[in-house]
């Protein structure tokens, strides 16, 4: 018989939990990769301006985490806002409200790929679809307020942010979310259904 509570549009109280859960402990996770992405910079040396898209994947991890947990439309972007809005608020993160537009077309791009597949197919080449679409999305408007427009080195930072967002915010997640549900906490969820 086929759960009412398994369509990617009904949510139940404990979906929304365990997004908001998801979305202040990856608040507190990427403020605190912020400080780790600081002392990247300072070791790549003259290149440590390339340091946010090297890590850039990992401020990903968030939205295919709770869409995959929770199969919920919107689960993703929901998740990442959350998350940028602890950085910011709650932690005073250097980037202030414009973080908020980050995590949304984060968010946004991440969740895609799974909203295609009907929020039904989770195989790796997703959730590393989902890295790359979260990073491709965001790059533009990072782009456009840090004025790499006209750099020669344009096409650097989106290859290597592209790359990061694959590795670390689709690959990466992908094995995160296979040891959350190994453990069996997540199993009275839409993925614990799942087969």
């Amino acid at each position: 018989m086929t759960n009412p509570y398994d369509s990617p549009w009904r949510w139940q109280l404990k979906d929304l939990v365990m997004v908001v859960v998801l979305g202040v402990v990856f608040g507190f996770i990427y403020w605190a990769l912020v400080q780790a992405w600081n002392g990247l910079a300072v070791l790549m040396g003259p290149a440590g301006d390339l340091a946010g898209h090297v890590m850039l994947g990992t401020w990903l991890l968030v939205a295919p985490l709770a869409v995959a947990i929770t199969r919920k439309a919107g689960s993703g972007i929901l998740a990442e806002v959350l998350a940028a809005t602890i950085e910011f608020v709650f932690l005073g993160s250097p980037v202030g409200p414009m973080l908020f537009i980050t995590g949304l077309l984060q968010g946004l791009g991440s969740e895609l790929p799974f909203a295609l597949g009907g929020y039904r197919r989770f195989g790796i080449s997703r959730y590393a679809f989902s890295g790359l679409c979260g990073a491709f999305f965001v790059f533009w408007f990072s782009a456009l307020r840090s004025g790499w427009f006209g750099q020669d080195i344009l096409l650097l930072r989106l290859g290597i942010q592209c790359a990061s967002g694959i590795i670390l915010g689709g690959i990466l997640a992908w094995v995160l979310v296979r040891a959350v549900k190994a453990t069996g906490v997540v199993d009275n969820y839409a993925i614990g259904r799942a087969r």
